[in-house]
């Protein structure tokens, strides 16, 4: 029995306006399939552009101190500790490839403190979990224990803008039961086959 990817109704590819269809035939061509998400969220137009916009300006961010597996990281942390499983596969697998561990994504979404990760990157996640479930508490010690670690303030604004982009994320995957493809399981952690 296959499972819905939502408990939303999930519109058909031609009855999509033409900007999101362009948008999800081209990640079709680059991954090799459609993620779940980009038909999910395409139940609401209008919501499905504002969410895709804001996620390419924190994660397609080309500049600043994070790289795209830190990104990822950031991602995992929360979205495990959110019990967000779309977000944990789905993006446990990008953190896999970026930093080239196949075991990494296992390990920071279940407990980052425990995880095979640079104490540079476990700061981070801390801070990101600390966004996500804690904003009203941070501080001045924060910021701190983050230059100490060479990340520049702009970079910690990265850090909690992904962090609570995620939340929000992680809350409309659990509401509407998407599921992750199944495409997601396997990448970085066996070798690709090329065609």
């Amino acid at each position: 029995m296959t499972l819905p990817i939502s408990r939303y109704p999930v519109p058909e590819l031609k009855d999509l306006p033409e900007d999101i269809r362009v948008r999800i035939l081209e990640t079709q061509e680059k991954a090799g399939f459609v993620p779940n998400v980009f038909l999910t969220l395409a139940h609401r137009p209008a919501e499905w552009r504002a969410f895709f916009a804001y996620h390419d300006a924190l994660m397609l961010k080309e500049d600043g101190g994070l790289s795209k597996g830190d990104r990822e990281m950031i991602v995992v942390a929360v979205s495990g500790r959110n019990q967000c499983l779309y977000c944990v596969v789905a993006h446990g697998a990008l953190l896999r490839i970026y930093e080239k561990k196949p075991l990494v994504a296992d390990q920071v979404a279940t407990n980052h403190l425990k995880a095979d990760i640079t104490p540079r990157q476990r700061a981070m996640c801390d801070f990101a979990i600390r966004v996500a479930f804690e904003s009203a508490r941070i501080d001045a010690e924060d910021f701190a224990a983050l230059h100490a670690h060479g990340f520049t303030d702009e970079d910690i604004w990265d850090i909690g803008a992904i962090a609570a982009f995620f939340g929000l994320s992680n809350r409309m995957a659990n509401l509407t039961a998407m599921r992750p493809n199944d495409e997601f399981y396997l990448m970085g952690r066996v070798p690709r086959v090329k065609s």
